[in-house]
């Protein structure tokens, strides 16, 4: 084990070492694990430091349940991570503390890319709800295992954001136009669908989640090639993945801009697509733009690349107007601090998005030499 690092038994991230496998569970239940930044540098100096170390094969992460208590039976799955600490973004916008915010991004990006690029085995147990930040922990997972209790979205565009945590590079990827689909409505989807759209990877039943967790570090694994051969086995042989499938509304998120997919959608016969195209309606117009012109840039690039792009985008969202005439700030306000769900959108119609409105989020301002990412690998 890495002197440097010191497992963690108390506090918002368990860490513990059984076996060959670095064990992470996220203990902030009564806040549906939404990650701070101090989670964020906790999750990442375990990685780090797992990384390096001969004796750690393989690394599993889950979510404490809120019904529970870390120990019980009942907090051990359940719920893996609402996404990040919104509450925080709100009050330090409004507080003009925007260093704080940019470190967090910062940071939580860097993350991403840690957990994408990992050289061992990450093994993510997606149940309960798993949404934004908690996306970006577990889409660069090796093995992305979801049960019937699993709700899987990104719902940033409802709080006046953008799917980031690499959104863009994950959700472009998914077959058809389902990347538009899931990024712009921002909708729930259960394990099946996020197993036909290439969001996750196997579906166990969640009452056999705790045998897994406590396998992973019983085996004795004496070598990289048997944490892969015990996961073939056991998991993948055992638990299929089905055929990837196109998306149901396809028709309308491939085409070219916001306003013909939500003109198609209030026209259409089907009553599930104008419940859609009502749904669209109460995002923020700004950024349902700013989401599409994201997730079509990100299907040509790498993740480095994309979430250098969603860095810029994240700083526009809280500079280019900011305190409380941020989108994002706003929106959050309406959902999680008034509650008065009456977000005040500017511009108020997706009608009145001008192309000048959109692009300005895409300017990066950094130089390529100074951008907070600039060290990401492809």
């Amino acid at each position: 084990m890495n002197q440097a690092y010191q497992p963690k038994t108390a506090g918002d991230v368990l860490t513990e070492v059984r076996g060959q496998v670095g064990f992470i569970t996220l203990n902030r239940p009564k806040a549906l694990n939404a990650l701070s930044l101090p989670m964020v540098r906790e999750l990442a100096a375990a990685l780090t430091a797992w990384k390096d170390d001969p004796t750690v094969l393989a690394v599993a992460i889950r979510g404490t349940n809120k019904a529970g208590r870390p120990g019980t039976p009942e907090a051990l799955f359940g719920g893996f991570s609402a996404g990040g600490d919104i509450r925080f973004f709100h009050e330090v916008a409004l507080a003009g503390n925007l260093d704080a915010l940019e470190a967090f991004f910062t940071e939580e990006y860097k993350l991403n890319h840690l957990i994408h690029s990992y050289p061992k085995s990450y093994i993510a147990f997606m149940d309960g709800v798993v949404m934004g930040g908690g996306m970006g922990i577990s889409q660069g997972a090796k093995v992305r295992i979801v049960t019937e209790r699993s709700k899987l979205a990104m719902p940033e565009t409802n709080i006046g954001l953008f799917p980031d945590v690499g959104g863009g590079y994950f959700l472009s990827r998914c077959p058809g136009s389902v990347g538009e689909y899931l990024a712009l409505t921002g909708v729930v989807i259960a394990a099946d669908e996020a197993l036909a759209y290439g969001l996750a990877d196997i579906k166990l039943p969640a009452a056999a989640l705790p045998d897994v967790w406590q396998s992973l570090g019983d085996q004795g694994f004496t070598s990289a090639a048997e944490v892969d051969a015990w996961i073939a086995t056991q998991l993948i042989a055992v638990y299929p993945r089905p055929e990837r499938a196109e998306g149901q509304f396809d028709q309308y998120f491939s085409l070219a801009r916001v306003k013909h997919m939500v003109d198609a959608l209030e026209a259409s016969t089907d009553e599930a697509a104008r419940k859609i195209g009502a749904m669209l309606r109460k995002r923020s117009p700004l950024m349902l733009h700013v989401t599409l012109e994201q997730i079509r840039r990100a299907r040509s690039m790498s993740l480095a690349d994309d979430l250098r792009m969603e860095r810029d985008i994240v700083h526009h969202c809280f500079h280019l107007r900011p305190g409380s005439a941020s989108e994002t700030v706003e929106g959050i306000r309406a959902l999680a601090v008034d509650k008065d769900y009456t977000p005040k959108w500017n511009p108020a119609r997706i009608e009145d998005v001008k192309p000048g409105m959109t692009q300005a989020f895409f300017a990066s301002p950094w130089a390529a030499e100074t951008h907070p990412l600039r060290d990401l690998l492809p």
